[in-house]
C-alpha cells in the first residue's frame, strides 16, 4: 500500500486493486479524500495542465494567484490562451451558501458562482472541467474516460457509488462533482479561526484601529456594510459568514483591460444574475451575489470582474456614493468609471450612511483583515 500526503494535510491511502477489480474496505478512501485527489488532478483538463486547485490555490485562500497577463483579475484556461471575464471566487466558506432559490421576500438567494447559476457546490464543481475556456474537456464522457485511467479512482467510485457507476457517464460525472463538493465541505475550507473569531473567544485583543473598524462595520448609523454583509450567524452556531447571500447591482464598472485581453471588447455587457437560466426579470440586470468577506484581505483583486486591485479602493468606491470628495479612483488617478449596468444600481442602499473620513476608511480595512483565516495571515500586506 502506498501512502500519499497531500499539501492540505489529508492523509490519503492509495487503493490497491485486487485481481477481480474489487478493493478491501479498509483501504478505501472517503468521499472527501477522493474529492481532494480530484480537486488536485490536472488529468481532468484537456491538456492535463490544469486542476481545480490551479484556479483555487489551497495555499492562497483558494483563489487564482497567477498573473494571467491581467494582474490575476480573471483566470487563464487549460489551453494557455483563453481568459475568463469574471474573477475566480475563493472556495473558502462556500459550503455555507444555501442552494439557489427564491426566498420568502421574492428575492434570489444563494447558489454558487457570481450569478448563482449553479444551485449548489456539486453543480459548481461540475462546471469547470467541460467549460471550453477553463479545463476544456469536450464532454462528460471524455472526462470520465480520464477517471477510468486511474484504477484507484475506479475502486473508490465503485465503493461509494456502486459497481455500475461507470456504466452511465452522466451519473459518473455527477459522482465526481459530488466527491469534490464533499471535499469542499471539510474544515480545510472553513476553520473559523481568524483574529475576529479568536477575539470572540477571548484569545485575541483587537487593536484600537481594528476595534474602531469593527464598530463602524456593524453600525447601521455610520456605514451601509450591513446591507449586504450583515453579521448573520449559522443556525445553532455563533459563527458569522458576513454575507446575506443576496444579489445587488452596486455600480461596478467594466474591467476594460480584461475585455481587451479576452477579446470580448468594450461593447460587451455582463448582465450578472440576469444571465442565470432561472432569472428573467430585468430588475435583476447587473446584479451579482454578495460574497462572504471572510479572507477578503487576501483574495483580491476585487469585485466580480477583478476591476479593483486594493481592498482600500473597494471601501473608497462605496464611500464615493456618500462623499463628494471621493471623485478619483486611486488606482487610476482618473474619475470613477461609470457602472457597467447603470439602470438597476441600488442607489438607495448605497447612499445610506454618512461620508467616511480617511481614518475611518483605514479602520474598516484593518477590521476586514481580521477576518483572515489563521493559516493565511502571513499573506496580508500591511
Amino acid at each position: 500500500m502506498i501512502v500519499r500526503l497531500l499539501t492540505h494535510g489529508f492523509l490519503l491511502l492509495t487503493l490497491v486493486a485486487c485481481g477481480d477489480g474489487s478493493s478491501s474496505d479498509s483501504t478505501v478512501i472517503s468521499k472527501a479524500q477522493l474529492g481532494d485527489q480530484l480537486f488536485n488532478d490536472v488529468n481532468l483538463s484537456l491538456n492535463r495542465s490544469q486542476s481545480c486547485a490551479t484556479c483555487h490555490n489551497p495555499e492562497h485562500a483558494f483563489v487564482d494567484t497567477r498573473d494571467n497577463g491581467v494582474d490575476a483579475a480573471v483566470s487563464l484556461g487549460d489551453d494557455g490562451t483563453s481568459l475568463g471575464d469574471r474573477n475566480t471566487q475563493t472556495a473558502t466558506y462556500a459550503m455555507f451558501s444555501p442552494d439557489f432559490h427564491i426566498n420568502s421576500d421574492g428575492e434570489p438567494e444563494g447558489g454558487q458562482f457570481h450569478d448563482g447559476r449553479a444551485i449548489d457546490l456539486a453543480a459548481q464543481a461540475g462546471g469547470p472541467p467541460t467549460n471550453p475556456i477553463e479545463m476544456g474537456m469536450p464532454d462528460k464522457a471524455a472526462t470520465i474516460n480520464r477517471l477510468l485511467e486511474n484504477s484507484d479512482y475506479v475502486a473508490a467510485f465503485q465503493h461509494h457509488y456502486g459497481d455500475d457507476i461507470f456504466n452511465n457517464p452522466e451519473q459518473a460525472y455527477a459522482a465526481m462533482a459530488q466527491s469534490i463538493a464533499a471535499f469542499e465541505m471539510t474544515a480545510v475550507f472553513a476553520p473559523f479561526d481568524s483574529k475576529y473569531d479568536r477575539s470572540k473567544r477571548g484569545e485575541y485583543t483587537m487593536t484600537e484601529r481594528e476595534s474602531l473598524g469593527q464598530t463602524l462595520f456593524f453600525s447601521e448609523q455610520f456605514t451601509n456594510c450591513h446591507q449586504c454583509h450583515q453579521r448573520e450567524t449559522l443556525p445553532g452556531r455563533a459563527k458569522e459568514l458576513f454575507t446575506k447571500h443576496l444579489y445587488a447591482n452596486i455600480g461596478v464598472p467594466a474591467n476594460e483591460r480584461v475585455r481587451i485581453a479576452n477579446g470580448k471588447g468594450s461593447g460587451y455587457i455582463d448582465h450578472g444574475l440576469l444571465e442565470s437560466p432561472a432569472i428573467s426579470d430585468t430588475a435583476h440586470d447587473g446584479q451579482f451575489k454578495a460574497p462572504s468577506l471572510r479572507n477578503v484581505a487576501v483574495t483580491g483583486p476585487y469585485m466580480h470582474n477583478g476591476v479593483f486591485s486594493d481592498l482600500k479602493t473597494v471601501i473608497l468606491f462605496y464611500d464615493k456614493f456618500n462623499n463628494s470628495a471621493r471623485t478619483l479612483n486611486p488606482e487610476t488617478g482618473l474619475a470613477w468609471a461609470d457602472a457597467e449596468v447603470p439602470d438597476t444600481v441600488a442607489i438607495d442602499e448605497l447612499e445610506m450612511g454618512p461620508a467616511l473620513s480617511d481614518e475611518r476608511v483605514d479602520a474598516i480595512v484593518a477590521f476586514l483583515k481580521t477576518l483572515t483565516d489563521q493559516r493565511y495571515e502571513s499573506l496580508i500586506i500591511n
